[in-house]
Parts: structure tokens; sequence; C-alpha cells
């Protein structure tokens, strides 16, 4: 055998153990090894502090707002997460308290939409922008459509519903449904409820919340006007202590049925100045979408599987308002 042909030889020798080695190599641990199904990667976890913002159309004062806050801010404290409130009841201010929020770049969104179309621009610019929202309390129908992960709060059809049973159970003749935020959706939406579980007579009064005398006056100049109302449902528990005043100065014989608790309201309840109310438990409506977007920024959970996450109703009557009132004394109901 030449020399020439020995080294070829020893050269294919070579050249073959390298090749076994590689693809050995490349089997256990390589590229090349067949690939495995697997569940899609969870989005990457995130260091420092989860910044979220969360603004709603509260109007100042507003105890029901008050509570959300609250229940906001503890979520923070719970899960140290860094919480941001801010509310304006002007669609306007309220949107560009939202696009200032995307241009500091916040990690998370939590926005009411009791306006929903002069607040799209900005909630789907901000999920352009690659901000998780979450909206809560108002526009429902629209929430996924504008991109948000979930919708948090009252289905306020099914809560309208739920209190035009309670007046009919009671034996009420003609509701006086009564509206204090012009344009609100959920509002419209309540009173709407209202008249398909009422089943009676209806009629719509508009007051501005933000004037409390001249919304006592309106309801006095209703229930006055026409004895046959006998039920009146505030939207609101503020409203409702003035239309328990307004009834009681014309010797009306109308009671009064309300959305959302406060104090007075559950003094009214004990009282029997207010029949019941309808509690969608707004804390939870602080809370919870905190939580939600914190699961989102590290475990890529999202809640609902499609659907809103329902807060109420749950209605409050003399024999339930003892144990929630204590609750509303510490401001979580």
């Amino acid at each position: 055998m030449s020399h020439r042909w020995e080294r070829a030889r020893r050269s294919g020798r070579l050249v073959t153990g390298l090749l076994v080695t590689g693809l050995a190599l490349a089997a256990c641990t390589g590229p090349a090894a067949e690939p495995k199904a697997t569940a899609p990667a969870a989005a990457p976890v995130e260091s420092g502090p989860l910044k979220v913002s969360v603004i709603t159309h509260g109007t100042a004062g507003d105890a029901f707002w008050n509570v959300v806050k609250n229940g906001a801010e503890q979520a923070g404290k719970d899960l140290g997460v860094q919480v941001e409130y801010t509310a304006d009841g002007d669609p306007g201010a309220q949107a560009k308290l939202i696009d200032n929020a995307v241009a500091q770049q916040t990690g998370g969104l939590v926005v009411s939409m009791a306006n929903p179309e002069a607040l799209r621009p900005s909630i789907e610019a901000a999920v352009r922008a690659g901000i998780p929202v979450i909206t809560i309390n108002s526009g429902e129908d629209k929430s996924a459509e504008y991109g948000a992960l979930t919708h948090v709060g009252q289905n306020e059809s099914i809560a309208g519903v739920e209190a035009g049973k309670k007046f009919k159970d009671l034996g009420k003749k003609k509701l006086l449904c009564v509206v204090h935020e012009a344009g609100n959706v959920g509002q419209a939406q309540r009173c709407d409820g209202a008249k398909t579980g009422f089943a009676g007579a209806v009629q719509m009064l508009q007051v501005d919340i933000t004037n409390p005398t001249d919304a006592e006056s309106r309801i006095r100049g209703a229930v006055q006007t026409d004895p046959a109302i006998d039920a009146v449902l505030t939207l609101n528990s503020q409203v409702a202590a003035r239309a328990v005043s307004a009834i009681k100065s014309v010797g009306s014989r109308a009671q009064v049925g309300t959305f959302d608790l406060n104090s007075d309201v559950v003094a009214a309840i004990k009282s029997g100045d207010v029949v019941f109310a309808v509690d969608q438990q707004q804390y939870e409506q602080g809370y919870l979408p905190v939580e939600f977007l914190k699961l989102y920024r590290d475990n890529a959970n999202v809640v609902g599987g499609g659907k809103p996450v329902l807060t109420g109703p749950d209605l409050v009557d003399k024999s339930t308002v003892d144990q929630v009132g204590q609750y509303v004394q510490r401001g979580t109901r």
C-alpha cells in the first residue's frame, strides 16, 4: 500500500470520527434534535415594581369612588405594586389623563368607561403601545373591542332588572328612575333594566350630581306633580339621601331604592327610609384589576376567559344591612 493511500485512509477515519461525534452531540443537546410540542412561552418576567395607573370618571368627594380608590391602593400595598389614582368626570379630561399615563410609560392601566367613545382613541393608543388595560365599572360591552384584557364590574342591565323586580315584589305601580350623569351608558342600562324587571310604568328624571340642591328640588317636583309615583330608584348613594329628603318634604308615599352604599344609606335602610340598595362591591373594582395586572406581568395570566368578572349585584336590605354596614364604615363596601 502506498504512503499516499495510507494518508487518505487515516484522514477518512478522522473525518468519519468527527462526524459521528458531532452527530451524537447534536442528538443530545443541539438544535438538530427532533422538536417536541410545547405550550406557548410565557411573557418574560420584568424586574422592578409594577406601576399601575387607575383613571376613573369619579367626581370629587363621591363616596363610591373613594371606595374604589381604597381597593386599588390596598392592592398596591398587599402586592408591592405602585398605584396612582386619578379621576375626572369630564370625558375629554379623562382621556388626557390616560394619554399622560401612556406617555409616562405606565406598566398597566385601569380605566372606567362611562363614555366609551370619548375614551376609545386613548385606550387603543395604550394597547398599541404595549400597555395592558383592564376596564372597570362602565363600558363592559366595549371593553374587548378596544383591546382590554378583561372588564371588572357589575352588569348594569342585570342589576337594573333585579332592582325593578324588587319594587314589583313590593307591590309598586309607578317607578321614577333618577339619572345623575348625562351620557353615562351604565346609568341608561340600569334604568332600562329596571323597566324590564318592574314591568310597569317607569318615568325617567335627569338631575345633576354636582348640584345636590337642584337634584333634590327636581325629585321633589316630580313626586309632587305625579302622586301616582310610589317608587323612586336612584343610581347613586348621595342622590338617594336627596330623594328621601324630597319625598318627606311633600308627604309622598313613594319608597326609595338605590344603587350603591354609603353610611347614610346604611342608616336609611335601618330606619326604613330606603328599602334596599344594589351593592356592586366597588372595592373589588379597585382591588382586583391591580392583582390581575400583576399576574399578567409576572405570569402571563388573563382572567375571565373572554367574559367580564362580575362584582355584583348584591341587594342589601334590613336582613343584611347590619353585617354589611360595618364594612361601609371602614371604607371597603
